[in-house]
């Protein structure tokens, strides 16, 4: 027979409702009378009916997280570091996948299995700005990402502009001057790839140097093999350039690989920065300097303020938005500040 919270309370010589006070966390119990009990736990192997805990609160112990892509490693290491940051809370997380569709974006906030998770972190892809109404939803809900900044939700989102231009303006501080940018979405107003963009041009502008558009290259998906392939096309145009800005680090992955094999050297020839230091971009071959947008900032960020909704009781508190920090990690791929003094395989500097 299992042991039950009565077989616990005569071991440790205390009340039912001490035993139960504990299991759940209360804050003012004698740390000697807590010790008593968490080893008459422990003795008897008790184990919590968290079902029943759950009905009793009203909740389930488990958020929702909505990315569009696992096998974007971005997604797949900020689900990682959600599901981290919510075991640091006892909370558990439930994964779903959009792939970026809007009709599936509608059918997740919608869907009757939101009824099984406490609330929802969210980053949408397919829906817009204009679709901010949808999302005046009847639970919890916290929003990642770029793509809806008018939403009745908290926001957590990224220094796009500013990292961008941080990135770009490290190119030139290493002497480059034809800049071109691979992951560039055509006619987009919101979303990572405009934001980024933006950066961009205003570093350029600030530099007094002029955006040519022959060296802005899109690409729908921001795959390696996207990476490679618009490379791959700049380089037949005959186009010069002496630098590349992939908009996340898959596509700069790719540049790095498609340059390689046309014989030019990286960072001698064309320098390179990515955007996102994902883990394998420290042991790409050069290594690759990139921006660190605060990915664990972002996760734990997202999971805090959504758990301070789920205990919301009485009226709603304005929604709010953050913006993690961000920071320039420099590695091989960019080559030496002419600015300098020092080497230029300097780590983590900040923005």
């Amino acid at each position: 027979m299992a042991a039950t919270l009565h077989d616990v309370a005569l071991l440790a010589k205390v009340s039912i409702k001490t035993v139960s006070n504990v299991v759940n966390g209360y804050p003012y119990i004698k740390d000697s009378t807590k010790t008593r009990v968490l080893e008459a736990i422990a003795a008897l192997g008790y184990q919590p009916n968290l079902t029943a805990r759950g009905l009793r609160l009203g909740r389930t112990g488990v958020i929702g997280l909505a990315v569009p892509e696992l096998r974007l490693s971005y997604f797949a290491e900020l689900a990682d570091a959600v599901i981290r940051a919510a075991d640091r809370h006892g909370i558990g997380v439930q994964i779903e996948q959009t792939n970026g569709d809007r009709d599936r974006e509608l059918a997740l906030i919608t869907s009757a299995r939101r009824q099984l998770t406490d609330g929802l972190i969210f980053s949408p892809l397919g829906l817009g700005n204009e679709d901010a109404a949808l999302l005046a939803v009847g639970y919890p809900l916290v929003l990642l990402g770029e793509r809806i900044f008018d939403a009745p939700a908290d926001h957590v989102t990224m220094r796009n502009v500013e990292a961008a231009a941080a990135a770009t303006r490290r190119l030139l501080a290493a002497g480059r001057t034809r800049i071109a940018v691979i992951g560039a979405h055509e006619g987009e107003v919101y979303g990572s790839a405009a934001l980024r963009i933006r950066g961009y041009r205003d570093a350029l502008q600030e530099a007094g140097l002029p955006v040519d558009p022959a060296l802005i290259r899109h690409s729908d998906m921001w795959h390696r093999a996207n990476g490679a392939t618009t490379v791959r096309g700049l380089l037949e145009t005959g186009v010069p350039f002496d630098a590349v800005f992939g908009l996340n680090d898959t596509l700069a992955l790719g540049a790095i690989r498609a340059l390689q094999a046309a014989g030019v050297r990286v960072p001698e020839d064309v320098s390179v920065v990515g955007f996102d230091n994902l883990d394998e971009s420290e042991y790409s071959h050069p290594s690759l300097s990139t921006i660190d947008a605060g990915r664990d900032e972002i996760a734990d960020t997202a999971v805090r303020l959504l758990l301070e909704r789920i205990a919301e009781t009485g009226p709603k508190a304005p929604t709010r938005r953050v913006e993690a920090d961000f920071r320039l990690v420099e590695r091989e791929s960019i080559g030496p500040d002419r600015n300098a003094h020092h080497p230029h395989n300097r780590q983590d500097q900040p923005a």
